[in-house]
């Protein structure tokens, strides 16, 4: 439900002394929003971003956020109660982003914690 927009990739503004995965920022209807390269975050490299890719506008508490992303399949509603724990087993460096796995169609999904996405620290980085 944190998803405000979905848009097609366009021209940000890169501001200095950010972590690699601020790509920059875009002026979104007067308002400026960071962008977060989702694959960068997650320890993937950087996202060599093309008209192709897409800007996933997110509320992330009283902010807006970018996540730079591959493409948008599909958008599918589910039952809280099909949320499936991250296995233990799994929880190092960069799984703590997810929420939680739900299995469509035979396909994992795996659910981002957006708040978690950009901790305090994250938050602070963004704000300067």
């Amino acid at each position: 439900m944190a998803v405000r927009e979905i848009k097609g990739w366009s021209a940000i503004t890169h501001l200095p002394k950010q972590p690699d995965y601020v790509r920059g920022v875009l002026n979104l209807r007067g308002v400026i929003v960071p962008i977060i390269d989702l694959r960068c975050r997650f320890g993937q490299g950087v996202t060599e971003a093309t008209p192709l890719h897409i800007v996933i506008i997110v509320q992330i508490g009283a902010r807006q956020v970018g996540l730079l992303a591959d493409r948008v399949l599909d958008i599918v509603a589910q039952d809280a109660s099909q949320i499936q724990p991250v296995p233990k087993i799994a929880q190092a460096a960069r799984i703590e982003f997810l929420s939680g796995l739900v299995t469509v169609d035979d396909v994992m999904i795996a659910l981002i914690d957006l708040p978690n996405l950009l901790n305090s620290r994250q938050e602070s980085e963004l704000a300067n």
